[in-house]
């Protein structure tokens, strides 16, 4: 079931973007210039604001590495290193990603330590790391780079994972920012944009000059 949606996703995402040409040359051609304003202008803010969450997940990512990279050391878990890049990497991976994070170094924990108290206190502190970083500074940081209140960033996360699952995860702070960004570039919906973004001289789809 999940291997089918990721084809028929990853198969829409390669059609799409071989058409992408095509299509700015049938939306430069519309009659209704607006509309052709519009289009262009929405879809080239909401490709800068991708770029910049894949930033802010990229940041996100190598805090968390780096944080259980120094807990790793400090309690002294073998494989520190590598459990710090272990982390970075599946941090890209909403909710599943962390999990697993956490859950490989405490079952080696479960095998290094006679006491379990020591793999309590590991796994306990791996999931605050996982879930500060997630659930807190990054959704703070993302909402201050994309101009997005805080809590509609978890909020996307929850509601488009809640409908399609763990391809929602990855989809739901993307589609949030195309319909907010398209949202700010018409008079009659930029009150949306202007209500869930963060900043008024910061919203979301702001062209630049």
């Amino acid at each position: 079931m999940w291997a089918g949606a990721w084809i028929v996703t990853l198969t829409y995402v390669i059609l799409g973007l071989l058409e992408v040409e095509d299509m700015r040359r049938r939306i430069g051609a519309l009659a209704n210039r607006e509309a052709a304003r519009i289009l262009i202008d929405a879809s080239r803010s909401t490709a800068t604001q991708f770029r910049r969450y894949m930033l802010v997940r990229t940041l996100m990512s190598a805090l968390t590495g780096l944080l259980v990279w120094a807990f790793a050391r400090i309690v002294g878990l073998p494989f520190a290193a590598e459990w710090g890049v272990i982390a970075f990497a599946l941090n890209y991976i909403p909710f599943v990603g962390p999990f697993i994070a956490t859950l490989l170094p405490t079952l080696l924990a479960m095998l290094q330590f006679d006491s379990w108290h020591t793999v309590i206190i590991v796994f306990l502190c791996l999931n605050v790391i996982q879930f500060v970083v997630g659930s807190y500074i990054e959704p703070q940081v993302a909402g201050n780079v994309l101009s997005m209140a805080p809590p509609l960033v978890l909020f996307a996360i929850f509601l488009w994972t809640f409908l399609w699952g763990l391809l929602g995860t990855f989809i739901g702070v993307p589609i949030t920012i195309a319909i907010l960004t398209f949202c700010r570039e018409h008079p009659r919906s930029r009150w949306v944009s202007d209500l869930l973004g963060k900043g008024e001289g910061r919203a979301i789809g702001d062209r630049t000059a």
